[in-house]
């Protein structure tokens, strides 16, 4: 079993993030602190090792994004 996989097998939900849609707006990283930073351009950035992620935090960062920019495959 990789670390990203259950015991069945399948892959873990994957959290991707738009950048190209990203505004900067921070509800990200003031949502899910342990997840999300920002980088220096003031963008989305998923905090290393955390892609994997797909707790409470991240849905209400999912739905505090202005812009959509993030969505969790595999939920």
């Amino acid at each position: 079993m990789s670390p990203h996989t259950d015991e069945a097998g399948r892959e873990s939900a994957r959290i991707r993030v738009d950048r190209d849609r990203c505004v900067g707006g921070g509800m990200c990283a003031l949502v899910a602190p342990d997840v999300f930073t920002q980088d220096d351009d003031g963008l989305n950035k998923i905090i290393e090792g955390q892609e994997y992620s797909d707790g409470p935090a991240v849905r209400e960062a999912m739905r505090a994004c202005p812009v959509q920019a993030i969505n969790v495959v595999g939920l």
